[in-house]
């Protein structure tokens, strides 16, 4: 399974933010293949898995952004139920603890975009999906 970099950035949870990292990305010709946000009262974390992690990280930075960077485990999965449930038997059968999944749905009869922050990545990568 292929493996790819997250990048995290944690940000003022006010209007705006998200606009200001599309932006840069935007300018950085960089595209968003998957994405989840979490907000506190105070803070919001933006996870992405973009077409560039170096580009994106260096485009966010300009704004001010600093972007942690993070091996995932990166699946194309067919959008069918089923499906995620098929793939998180394979990891948890191998031993493998799932810590958080996002991703982007993609239409019928396409493959969809599953992100899986994942307590081995290297040992993930492995199983046979």
């Amino acid at each position: 399974m292929p493996r790819g970099l997250q990048l995290s950035v944690t940000m003022a949870n006010k209007p705006g933010q998200l606009a200001k990292v599309g932006a840069a990305l935007a300018r950085a010709k960089v595209n968003i293949e998957a994405i989840s946000v979490v907000d506190s009262t105070e803070v919001g974390v933006v996870r992405m898995l973009t077409s560039s992690a170096a580009k994106a990280k260096a485009a966010l930075k300009k704004v001010g952004l600093e972007a942690v960077q993070q091996p995932v485990l990166v699946l194309k999965l067919a959008n069918e139920p089923g499906a995620l449930s098929q793939a998180a038997r394979k990891l948890a059968a191998a031993r493998i603890n799932i810590d958080y999944v996002y991703g982007s749905a993609a239409g019928k009869g396409e493959l969809s975009t599953i992100v899986l922050g994942v307590s081995d990545v290297a040992k993930a990568a492995k199983v046979k999906m």
